[in-house]
């Protein structure tokens, strides 16, 4: 089958599929023209069976739903499919990290040590809490070995050896935001699992996201597709649900995002706890490392996007500049993109967003699509809308007079 054969046959499938009773009003024609020239042809060539998309724009919310949430079931996507985040999870334990200083539970100069005193003393414990958030604690790994289980967690940590000063080097980790986690829910005197669903989720206006979907909400959870297009889910692992644990749906995470940008209708408490999300603490290449967002000044080529997230981003140390004071993207000369990627074995996803042109992109799939796939398909979605964005606020010119004025 030729591509242009597999992107009708895309476009007729997610014509036929979409949900008869959807809610969601019908986007503007203009907007399905621009998700669709991406999306599709990302979708064919990767074999995806399932995509939700959503965009905000200008504080309008629009969905574009493609494909199959479980091919064995024949079951279609929408924007309420419940989609595994990956590492996107990681933005929501940051922010809990930020509500619990916000309300004066925590500071992010901290050492784990306070909260774990089996860590006082060790080398884990000359990092600070700020170093964990940002992976600059000095070289922990991307995963935990695998015989490393949950009882022999703190093991790991007693015996674990930096390879660089706290703050100097960036290793992206997934122990590193781990224990940020885990210290978090120590400080709040409650489980994480129990943290996030009954005060962080809630306090962000969501009540469709999870770390453990409910029995109810299992007939909504889509079936991740691997390599071989076997249908699989995540599986449990030490600091599986701080670091990519989250399920949630594009309908959930369009509103996240909007919250991101515009968070005057929630609580002081969270809209100080998203500003300290969005503070920038490490420069990595052209990358600004904050809690859980990547930052970048806006416009941004491909390129640009594409090497702060790259495998040498992921798999490498890189050097990292700490920014004293932290920088606040709202001082900025120039608007700033926020961005950040999620995996798993099953799935991949994308979300970014530019407060400064009220633009925001979420990309659900349930396969692990490549990233500088995803990355190419949403910058090209953010080109065009950055266009309509600017056009939109643009004062509207006087219409000429006809006739020449009186003196």
């Amino acid at each position: 089958m030729t591509l242009v054969q597999k992107l009708l046959t895309f476009a007729l499938v997610c014509s036929c599929l979409l949900p008869a009773g959807t809610k969601a009003a019908e986007p503007p024609a203009k907007l399905v023209a621009i998700v669709d020239a991406a999306i599709l042809p990302l979708m064919a060539q990767h074999d995806v069976p399932g995509m939700a998309v959503a965009i905000t724009l200008n504080g309008e919310a629009s969905f574009y739903n493609y494909g199959l949430a479980s091919r064995a079931a024949h079951k279609p996507v929408n924007e309420h499919t419940l989609f595994e985040l990956g590492s996107i999870s990681k933005t929501f334990t940051a922010t809990l990290a930020s509500y619990a200083q916000v309300q004066g539970k925590l500071s992010l100069n901290d050492h784990p040590g306070r909260y774990m005193p089996e860590l006082k003393g060790r080398a884990i414990d000359r990092a600070a809490l700020i170093h964990l958030a940002t992976y600059t604690a000095g070289g922990l790994p991307l995963q935990f070995p695998d015989e490393v289980e949950p009882k022999g967690m703190i093991a790991y940590f007693q015996q674990w050896r930096p390879s660089a000063a706290p703050g100097t080097r960036r290793e992206y980790s997934n122990p590193s935001i781990g224990v940020l986690g885990h210290v978090t829910a120590l400080a709040l005197n409650s489980s994480f699992v129990e943290a996030m669903q009954t005060q962080l989720f809630p306090q962000l206006g969501l009540h469709d996201s999870y770390l453990q979907v409910p029995d109810a909400q299992m007939e909504r959870y889509a079936w991740g597709h691997s390599k071989a297009n076997a249908e699989i889910r995540v599986s449990p692992g030490v600091f599986a649900e701080q670091a990519y644990g989250v399920k949630s749906t594009a309908a959930e995470m369009i509103r996240y995002v909007q919250a991101q940008m515009d968070p005057q209708l929630l609580s002081v408490t969270m809209q100080r706890a998203i500003a300290g999300t969005q503070l920038g603490y490490f420069k990595v290449g052209e990358m600004v490392q904050g809690l859980g967002w990547e930052q970048y000044p806006f416009p941004i080529t491909l390129d640009r996007l594409l090497a702060g997230n790259s495998e040498d981003m992921i798999f490498e140390s890189n050097p990292a500049k700490r920014l004293s004071p932290a920088q606040m993207h709202a001082q900025s000369s120039r608007p700033t993109l926020f961005n950040k990627t999620g995996s798993t074995g099953g799935f991949g996803s994308y979300v970014l967003f530019v407060p400064e042109l009220k633009i925001g992109i979420v990309m659900l799939a349930n396969k692990n699509v490549e990233i500088p796939a995803r990355i190419a398909a949403a910058h090209a979605i953010l080109s065009q809308l950055a266009q309509l964005s600017t056009q939109s606020q643009q004062p509207a010119q006087p219409a000429r007079p006809t006739t020449p004025p009186r003196p």
